[in-house]
């Protein structure tokens, strides 16, 4: 806990805070260069003075290097999305500074205020908090949390005063006053979310915030204090880390993955027959989970050549083409890169009525970024949990989400392979990294094998589909579909 001094004199507070500007400016010089971002959260009863605070911070710190936030009730959009999506939406990027003068917390609160919670929710809500800020600062994320500390009696002299003044009495609204009213409850329930939310990469610190000046120099302080330690603990890291030898975490995946029966058959008769069915089937699922303001989530996987594009749009072709987008995945901008992995996801995930299908999706990071070293050791393994939650978020949501691996034969690739280079209208769709992939087939096996077995949930299946023939593929993504969705309606 750090405590202000009370009386700061003016004078003595412009000596200090002229140290201190300095201090950080030089600061967010570095962090431009640094590979992690700072959220400084600042939360406290009404009257703590966030806002003045908000106001000196922005004044010390060159702007170009500095985001402010502060989050009003969620609107009809936002409700619409799982309760993280406009969180995620708005993290600064790496090397900047956001400042949050309200937050994930905000809301829980704003709920106590209004309404007496029961003790069951609110401890809920700070998992679901805990969570989500250990993701980000596993990440490389600095989480600096600050609570202003004002009394009860403090509090009301503050806004007395502000009150008496027509200059500043605009400050003041009822709102207020009811907090004042019920300053015990609040206190009580903000510091069980403190407990429960105080977790390495984001502690809680206690500013006295009686003092205006203390207080300002006390956080100004800890800020400075607390990216130097960040910058020490990413140096010893990357000191430390030492690239592991390629091994199966859960072999049941692979075993999986090579006891599928790739030699599945259908005809075209068939096919043409069934296609009909099937498509008219997920037609109705989907306009059922629309009409039930379910959004729909599909991530599609699969070996280069394996027919993910073929397989979405014969799924696609049963949905109204106003109703769905496709995104396709490629390698991130340099503005994903300057982002949680994550990030780029969360921006296209769809309002409730909606769908989206991933073409390639977040399980890159357990595959080409694994294989090919785009991320440390304890970073991938580390994303199957991460992962797990993000899922979890969604279809806790209401999101359905659907998972496919689509699978063929190393002959059958190269087959295809072949067909694409030997044709003029698919010979784009082949260059050196699908024939440098294929060179790496076993390690991939392994990855996908571990992708299947750490991350299939009752919530959130993988449908592994035999694809060397690619109708029986098709009709497989169809029928899967259909089943999956009305089953996620009926329950």
């Amino acid at each position: 806990m750090a405590k202000a001094r009370h009386g700061l004199t003016k004078r003595a507070y412009q000596a200090r805070a002229r140290v201190l500007r300095e201090q950080l400016v030089q600061l967010q010089l570095t962090l431009k260069r640094a590979p992690f971002k700072v959220l400084l959260i600042l939360a406290g009863p009404e009257g703590a003075g966030r806002g003045n605070l908000l106001n000196t911070l922005a004044e010390w710190l060159d702007p170009r290097g500095v985001e402010t936030f502060s989050y009003h009730p969620p609107t009809d959009s936002e409700r619409a999305h799982p309760h993280l999506w406009r969180f995620w939406r708005s993290l600064p990027g790496i090397g900047r500074i956001g400042l949050y003068a309200g937050s994930w917390y905000t809301e829980t609160l704003r709920e106590e205020a209004r309404s007496k919670r029961a003790l069951s929710h609110i401890t809920a809500d700070a998992g679901r908090i805990c969570r989500f800020e250990k993701l980000l600062a596993d990440g490389g994320t600095l989480i600096v949390k600050v609570w202003l500390d004002l009394s009860k009696e403090s509090q009301g002299r503050r806004l007395r005063s502000l009150r008496a003044d027509p200059a500043t009495a605009w400050r003041v609204t009822d709102e207020d006053w009811h907090h004042h009213r019920i300053y015990d409850r609040l206190a009580a329930t903000a510091a069980h979310i403190r407990r429960k939310t105080n977790q390495p990469g984001a502690r809680w610190h206690l500013i006295d915030a009686q003092d205006e000046r203390a207080r300002d120099l006390s956080v100004g302080q800890l800020l400075l204090a607390e990216v130097r330690r960040q910058q020490e603990r990413l140096r010893r890291r990357a000191r430390s880390q030492a690239p592991q030898r390629l091994k199966s975490l859960r072999p049941s995946g692979l075993r999986r993955l090579r006891a599928l029966r790739l030699d599945q058959h259908l005809s075209e008769k068939d096919y043409d027959v069934l296609r009909e069915k099937w498509l008219g089937r997920l037609n109705q699922a989907v306009r059922a989970a629309f009409a039930a303001r379910r959004a729909i989530v599909f991530a599609f996987e699969g070996w280069d050549a394996a027919g993910k594009g073929g397989a979405i749009r014969r799924l696609t072709s049963a949905v109204d083409p106003r109703d769905y987008r496709v995104v396709p995945v490629a390698k991130p901008t340099d503005e994903e890169k300057h982002a949680h992995y994550l990030w780029r996801f969360w921006r296209d995930i769809p309002a409730n009525g909606r769908m989206v299908v991933f073409d390639r999706s977040w399980y890159g990071r357990v595959l080409v970024e694994r294989i090919e070293g785009f991320c440390r050791d304890d970073e991938w393994k580390r994303a199957f949990g991460e992962i797990d939650d993000f899922e979890r978020e969604l279809t806790q949501h209401g999101t359905i989400v659907l998972k496919y691996w689509l699978h063929i034969s190393h002959a059958e690739q190269l087959a295809r392979f072949r067909e694409r280079e030997a044709a003029a209208h698919k010979r784009h769709k082949m260059n050196a990294e699908d024939w440098r992939n294929r060179r790496k087939r076993t390690a991939y096996e392994i990855a996908v094998g571990d992708m299947l077995a750490l991350t299939d949930r009752d919530h959130a299946p993988w449908h592994v589909i035999p694809a060397d023939n690619k109708r029986f593929a098709r009709l497989e993504v169809l029928r899967s579909a259909s089943r999956q969705i009305e089953a996620a309606l009926e329950s």
